[in-house]
């Protein structure tokens, strides 16, 4: 067993070029790395350049407004109105915390979460931990498939298998940018998270909201009766996602290659200001997805909980132009959401293992139970809820790697969670994870006090 020492050097003493040897690694132009060197060091004309760090964050932040946010979302507000958005904000600021630990961890230390499990836990549970892992990602990229591919049949009125075929190949497509470098890649991924929102700013336009109730919703927890509290333990139990905390982590690593702790101070502080900007705007189009539900479905329509329900019942109460926003915006979130699921899955077989391999091999090996699930006739929104077990129970692995790693001194140095952020990352997750329990022991039947 390697010992914390032995994965990380701290501080100032960081051996150099760590961060270039890992996985899923883009390119950067001369151009860029120079840009990014002068801003580190305070050269005239290298301040006020955060846009040359803009895109972990953002990438990850696809994690967030996946398609499997979609039904739990519509539930919410067509069953609760605008009750339940305090769960969303809640849920949201729990999402940051994570995502700024994950990102630390890589600026720091130059190593991504898989490789820390690598260097740190036993062999035995190292493996236990990757297998975990990997299940986890066939899990996210079932859900992230069926989404884009129940988008494109809902749209085109294509058979589901044909629709799941047009989003593999145009998610490979994607995915072969990351040849040209990060950037590419980044802004394709940009410009699928501004058409979602951008999508759910025309629903609210459309929608007859009332701000007023929405504004009282956000910022008074309430839970009606026990069917609400399923839903909210849903929305908060399966906000974090194992793949994004794995892969931000590891997009960080190449990011402006830090030659000091000073370096390394003004890089997290960068990726803090990102890590906020970005999980905003998935708390809003979370948000929005709520309140759009609330003001269309609550009122007449309150047994609306499924995706193409939530479209068919949509276009005729507010008209094809709501209807085609949602579809549009499920059909953006399936495709960016299975690239970056790729992605994550290539960082955490690398990452624990060691193992190169092709992006081709690496996408069948993820979208291949997607394909079978739905070829034996499988219900896609039941298929949707079970992925959505699979990951609450994958979601310790990364979740308590990250608590860990991130408050020890021997992998942080200076870096190291103070008390109050260490407390409030071991609250989090202990509210996550029991959460994640709950809602395991209700998939499987178990009683729970106060969901019967």
């Amino acid at each position: 067993m390697a010992t914390p020492e032995a994965a990380t050097v701290p501080g100032d003493q960081m051996p150099k070029g760590t961060a270039s040897e890992g996985p899923v690694r883009g390119r950067m132009s001369r151009r860029t790395e120079q840009a990014i060197r002068d801003t580190l060091d305070g050269r005239p004309g290298g301040r006020g350049r955060f846009l040359l760090f803009v895109g972990p964050a953002v990438t990850a932040s696809i994690a967030y407004m996946d398609p499997g946010n979609f039904a739990t979302n519509i539930q919410a507000g067509a069953r609760y109105g605008y009750g339940l958005l305090w769960v969303v904000l809640l849920a949201n600021l729990t999402a940051m915390l994570f995502q700024a630990l994950s990102a630390k961890l890589g600026i720091v230390t130059g190593k991504n979460l898989a490789e820390h499990f690598r260097d740190t836990v036993p062999r035995s549970g190292r493996f236990a931990a990757w297998g975990i892992s990997e299940v986890a990602a066939m899990a996210t990229d079932l859900a992230e498939f069926l989404g884009g591919a129940i988008g494109l049949s809902l749209l085109t009125g294509m058979p589901l298998m044909a629709g799941m075929a047009i989003t593999a190949i145009v998610t490979y497509a994607i995915l072969l940018l990351e040849h040209e470098g990060f950037r590419p890649l980044e802004i394709a991924i940009g410009v699928m998270v501004g058409t979602i929102g951008l999508c759910y700013a025309v629903e609210l336009a459309i929608a007859p909201v009332d701000w007023a109730d929405a504004a009282k919703g956000l910022v008074t927890p309430r839970i009606p009766d026990a069917q609400a509290l399923t839903i909210a333990v849903g929305i908060i139990g399966a906000t974090v996602m194992p793949h994004a905390l794995f892969l931000h982590s590891g997009l960080t690593q190449g990011r402006g290659s830090p030659r000091s702790d000073a370096d390394r101070r003004l890089l997290v502080r960068y990726s803090n200001r990102e890590v906020v900007v970005a999980l905003l705007l998935a708390g809003l189009v979370n948000m929005a997805m709520v309140i759009m539900a609330a003001a269309a479905f609550h009122a007449g329509h309150s047994e609306v909980a499924e995706i193409d329900q939530a479209y068919r019942t949509l276009t005729p109460l507010l008209g094809p132009a709501a209807g085609g926003a949602f579809l549009v915006s499920l059909l953006a979130s399936g495709i960016s959401s299975s690239v970056v699921g790729t992605l994550a899955g290539q960082m955490v077989m690398q990452g624990f293992t060691g193992w190169r391999i092709p992006l081709l091999v690496r996408r069948l090996v993820t979208m291949l139970p997607a394909f079978v699930v739905v070829a034996i006739g499988v219900d896609p929104t039941r298929a949707l809820v079970l992925s959505q077990v699979v990951l609450s129970l994958a979601l310790p692995v990364p979740m308590v790697g990250l608590v860990v790693f991130t408050r020890r001194r021997s992998v942080m140095g200076a870096f190291a969670n103070g008390p109050l952020t260490q407390v409030a990352a071991m609250a989090g997750a202990a509210v996550v994870l029991g959460l994640n329990m709950v809602l395991l022991a209700a998939a499987f039947g178990l009683p729970v006090p106060g969901l019967e």
